[in-house]
């Protein structure tokens, strides 16, 4: 997950100290954004299927968002839509339910799933139609891209406003498509979760795994533990406030995810990485004795005292009131890196605690150690191995594949966003090598581990560890532009993966950044369009 060596933190954060921003990709608010409509195949991620056509729709001040027949969701998307789409155009775009050309949306599309779309641009309308309401709204993220990027951007802008005129038709290949933010290491606010999740659902990302307790700190009230975020949510990486959320906000930034299709994913990681709840309360302690709250970033040292009857009651109580918390399917329990627990205690907690799991509903996840025990039915284990893993670690993963855990693949030298690009990045670590933006897309999950049945591969997830990243600003330099990759990975056709085209589609994205103020690494291996 997130081995970290003291001198090699030090390393970092000395760069960070060095450079601070002043390396980062976002252009100065002057910088002219792109003013044509980008062609269909500059779309990321790749569709399945694109069809271009002669000619382009042209947005004006008559255009109307029109939604006839419309369900509630569907109006909430074509609101979305118009959020978007009013502070840089100045035009009302009134959200109505009556027919006529204009900008269409509309369900009841045979064939596309539960995420698909189609998408069909001619000189007089603009038509998106899916089966249901997550594929209209991934489908508004591939019609922002086909704006100009000055879209983007919060005040008016002077045009036009073209669509180029042809057909999408589009649907993910994986169901899963995943990326963590580790908030315990340092915490981040309601409002920073916010402007990521924002950031992920452009990329089609329909899951946010959230980090939410680690040595370093309890981010998640639990009313039978108190403590928990009172105490072991006092501090963070580095020492500072560190900080928790209420079940108020929680629950405000589930209902923020869903309302842009994503599922949060929480996740409790046991039963080492624990050290924030060891120090609340010493009765979770096999001595009794609460050790200090850590600050550092070392890892495998903290351990639930597996013995203890009294660990369950703990475990039981935080998965029940976290699972009543999260309407989606999946809850977390972590699992890597239990160095201070041995073999027999290890297997022993996990069979224990996955069947906490599903009496409260849920669908365990757990890191890919998970299958040194026994994974319950339906499991599924989150690989983070790396060209570095050994092969009988590798082979145990592949094991349980073929005999039914389903895999989401987070490889730590492909997919970890937290990985310095190279030695002069300013924030990251290397311990899993440096992983530039071409090998963080060049790899195809379908058959990344081998032995693995393909049919076996849940999905991708892009975590970002954060013992060097605090702000959003720091976090999205270590996310763009890699976090699309991995997004194209999850959804876009194994047959449309080819680095020498997706550089191109990606260096088409850098404007459309500059204009939403999003901060991102200019990668030597990207051709961005000239300031």
């Amino acid at each position: 997950m997130s081995r970290v060596r003291p001198h090699r933190l030090l390393c970092s954060l000395l760069l960070v100290a060095a450079a601070g921003l002043g390396t980062a990709g976002a252009a100065p608010a002057s910088a002219r954004p792109a003013d044509g409509p980008a062609p269909l195949d500059r779309i990321v991620p790749a569709p399945a299927s694109v069809r271009p056509a002669d000619g382009a729709y042209r947005l004006t001040d008559r255009t109307a968002i029109r939604v006839p027949g419309a369900t509630g969701e569907t109006k909430r998307v074509a609101g979305y839509l118009a959020d978007v789409l009013r502070p840089s155009t100045g035009y009302p775009l009134p959200v109505t339910d009556r027919g006529g050309d204009g900008i269409v949306l509309r369900l009841g599309a045979k064939g596309l799933g539960a995420e698909g779309y189609r998408l069909t641009v001619t000189r007089r309308a603009v038509t998106l139609s899916a089966t249901r309401a997550a594929g209209l709204f991934h489908g508004v993220q591939t019609l922002r891209q086909l704006l100009p990027a000055a879209v983007e951007r919060r005040t008016p802008q002077p045009g036009p406003w073209t669509v180029a005129a042809g057909t999408v038709t589009d649907t993910p290949r994986y169901a899963y498509r995943g990326a963590m933010l580790d908030v315990s290491r340092h915490f981040f606010s309601v409002a920073k979760v916010k402007r990521y999740i924002d950031q992920l659902a452009l990329y089609k990302i329909n899951k946010l795994h959230l980090h939410l307790s680690d040595d370093q700190g309890w981010r998640i009230a639990i009313d039978s533990w108190p403590r928990l975020a009172a105490y072991g949510g006092s501090t963070q990486v580095g020492g500072g406030p560190g900080g928790h959320y209420t079940k108020a906000d929680y629950r405000e930034i589930v209902r923020y995810a869903q309302s842009r299709y994503l599922t949060v994913v929480p996740e409790i990681d046991m039963p080492g990485h624990t050290n924030a709840a060891l120090a609340s309360y010493p009765e979770l302690n096999c001595d009794g004795t609460a050790p200090p709250l850590y600050t550092g970033t070392e890892v495998g040292f903290s351990s639930l005292c597996v013995p203890k009857p009294v660990t369950y009651d703990f475990v039981n109580d935080v998965i029940r009131e976290l699972a009543a918390l999260t309407p989606g399917p999946y809850l977390h329990i972590g699992g890597d890196e239990a160095h201070s627990t041995s073999h027999e205690d290890y297997v022993t907690f996990m069979n224990k605690v996955q069947p906490v799991v599903a009496e409260y509903g849920k669908t365990v996840i757990g890191w890919h150690q998970l299958t040194g025990a026994t994974p319950a039915k339906g499991a599924v284990a989150q690989y983070w191995g790396y060209d570095a893993t050994s092969a009988a670690e590798k082979a145990q993963v592949a094991d349980a594949a073929k005999k039914g855990t389903r895999l989401v693949l987070s490889p730590a030298d492909r997919a970890y966003l937290d990985m310095q690009y190279a030695k002069d990045t300013p924030y990251g670590l290397h311990w899993a090598g440096y992983v530039p933006v071409e090998r963080s897309y060049d790899w195809d999950p379908g058959t990344y581990l081998a032995g693995a049945p393909a049919g076996s591969v849940l999905g991708v997830e892009a975590p970002l560890w954060s013992e060097t990243l605090s702000e959003s600003a720091q976090a999205e330099y270590m996310a763009f532009p890699r976090l699309p990759g991995i997004a194209e990975l999850g959804w876009s056709p194994a047959s449309t993966h080819d680095w020498d085209r997706y550089k191109v589609r990606l260096a088409s994205q850098g404007p459309r950044w500059d204009a939403m103020g999003i901060t991102y690494y200019r990668s030597p291996q990207v051709p961005w369009p000239a300031k």
